[in-house]
């Protein structure tokens, strides 16, 4: 719609509706006023005859100086229709005479229809019709006619006996005569309105005709030339444009036909020239492909016995860094283990052990039996980061693996002087995983936390269900000195530590991280520097589970 109002052939259908108006309505008022002038012009030409027949009608009354005859025939007179009032002024401008109100008064000579004839040091006598008229306003506010007659000092009143006026005098008064121009006035506003109508009705069909002479010669032809410009511009060339409004268009319209045929040449040169040119490349780029994953395939065989020296090389460097460790871990239970056979030696004789010191070989045995588990859980911890031992997964009680834990490492917190403390859910869900990988994943995270506490400090483990994710989740909380914020997010990093020389090489929380995450859970922790920390791990309980450890299984 507002393209329409913008567009060439709306703008110049206004334009000359326009012009068209204005013309009418000047030519329309000069029109009613000609008309107006007419209507006046006769009804002045009208009153002078009729103030003539007054005057003749009374010229004899006038002269037998019977002026109550002369008066009521010029009454009977002013009763016609159209006949407003009618005066008689002497020359020193005295009403001797009216059908109205104001017989005996003064009039205003420089008023009036006086003005004329007095306006000069002396009075004119003879005065042209129109100049004896004059149109105003009476006193209900409609338009009057007014017209003025000389009544001339004839030879016959100048001699007459009665009342004779000397020749000098050559006007002896005026016949006043007002018609009402009512009628008039509705006859012009009918001739205006009439004008109006029928200007409003030429200049609306005018417009009509130049709507659809526009539309037809201009509009139509343009939005042809449009729409195959658009086509052009689209790439279909094979439109053409067909306008037989003028001769103008057409041969616009023939230009642009030329043009579309010779694009449609050059469009279709150039699709020959494209496809050549694509072959051409086409063929070069399959060479050069070829060539090129040749290259590829001998770069990346080249890469991965680079990548594989490489691993080899970290690999050795890791064992490197592992067996010292590793020796390290296991010397002090072997050597436990060595003073402890040696003790059981000393207990033995050639009859046996005595039975008084039974209980005392029992107990040593236990230390032996501890401390070779020790070394398994070393080996474990090492088989478990690098993968070597396959789990094997199944339901199990979560809070009986913390029980028992704890249980082993009840040496370890009597000899650092911390508490245990626990808070396990009691119908907890099982979960399908390793059972002894869960136990060294609690004996990393307790034995870092007896580690992380002085004397008195408490360590705290919690279990319970969550329900909305099917799982479970297992906390370790300890109040030991927390770890440094710019720590936190190296710390399960496999030989990152934060234990001084020969306490650990770092490979605890790495084993912690790799065994949960093949259960499918996940690990968080939370410090806070001389507050504690908090590991929370989450692990999936049902049918969640197992799915998980079947897709591990298979790997």
């Amino acid at each position: 719609m507002n393209q329409m109002l913008q567009g060439l052939a709306f703008k110049l259908v206004v334009a000359l509706t326009l012009l068209t108006a204005v013309t009418k309505g000047v030519f329309g008022y000069f029109n009613v006023k000609e008309e107006e002038r007419h209507f006046i012009r006769n009804m002045v030409l009208g009153a002078d005859q009729l103030s003539q027949s007054i005057a003749s009608a009374t010229w004899k009354a006038m002269q037998a100086d019977r002026r109550d005859a002369a008066y009521e025939i010029m009454e009977t007179i002013a009763t016609k229709q159209g006949i407003d009032r009618i005066r008689i002024l002497n020359k020193e401008g005295r009403v001797m005479f009216s059908t109205g109100p104001d017989r005996g008064a003064m009039v205003d000579r420089k008023a009036e229809a006086c003005f004329l004839c007095h306006a000069r040091e002396k009075p004119l006598v003879r005065v042209d019709v129109p100049s004896r008229a004059r149109v105003f306003h009476g006193p209900d506010g409609h338009r009057k006619l007014g017209i003025v007659t000389p009544l001339y000092n004839e030879p016959a009143c100048s001699s007459a006996s009665c009342h004779a006026h000397p020749e000098t005098v050559h006007v002896l008064g005026v016949l006043d005569v007002d018609l009402d121009l009512r009628q008039v006035d509705r006859d012009l506003a009918d001739i205006r309105t009439r004008t109006i109508l029928l200007g409003f009705a030429q200049v609306l069909l005018i417009a009509l005709f130049i709507f659809t002479f526009t539309r037809r010669f201009v509009q139509v032809p343009i939005l042809k030339l449009i729409e195959g410009t658009k086509a052009v511009s689209a790439l279909d060339l094979d439109r053409s444009i067909e306008i037989d409004s003028s001769a103008e268009f057409q041969a616009l319209a023939s230009s642009f036909n030329d043009m579309r045929e010779r694009l449609k040449k050059a469009a279709e040169e150039n699709a020959r020239f494209t496809r050549n040119l694509e072959t051409m490349v086409a063929e070069e780029n399959a060479k050069f492909i070829q060539s090129l994953e040749t290259t590829v395939q001998e770069r990346t065989r080249q890469l991965q016995l680079a990548e594989q020296r490489l691993i080899r090389s970290d690999r050795l460097a890791s064992l490197g860094q592992l067996a010292a460790t590793v020796a390290h871990e296991i010397n002090n239970p072997v050597a436990g283990v060595l003073n402890l056979g040696t003790l059981m030696q000393r207990i033995v004789t050639r009859d046996g052990i005595p039975p008084d010191r039974i209980e005392e070989f029992q107990s040593y045995l236990d230390l032996v039996v501890a401390e070779t588990s020790r070394v398994g859980r070393v080996v474990s911890d090492l088989l478990s980061f690098s993968r070597q031992v396959p789990p094997h997964r199944g339901p199990i009680d979560l809070n009986e693996v913390v029980r028992n834990t704890v249980s082993l490492l009840n040496h370890k917190f009597e000899l650092s002087g911390a508490k245990a403390e626990l808070d396990l859910q009691e119908d907890l869900l099982e979960v399908f995983a390793d059972g002894s990988q869960m136990q060294q994943v609690l004996v990393n995270l307790l034995s870092n936390a007896v580690e992380s506490v002085q004397q008195g400090g408490v360590v705290s483990v919690s279990t319970r269900g969550l329900s909305e994710k099917q799982a479970v989740a297992l906390e370790v909380r300890d109040t030991g000195a927390g770890i440094r914020g710019e720590d936190l997010s190296k710390i399960f990093d496999p030989f990152f530590t934060t234990k001084g020389e020969g306490k650990g090489v770092g490979l605890g929380l790495a084993v912690v991280y790799g065994i949960v995450h093949s259960h499918g859970g996940d690990i968080e922790v939370d410090s806070q520097v001389n507050q504690g920390t908090t590991f929370r791990v989450t692990l999936p309980t049902g049918a969640q589970g197992a799915a998980v450890g079947l897709r591990e299984e298979r790997k």
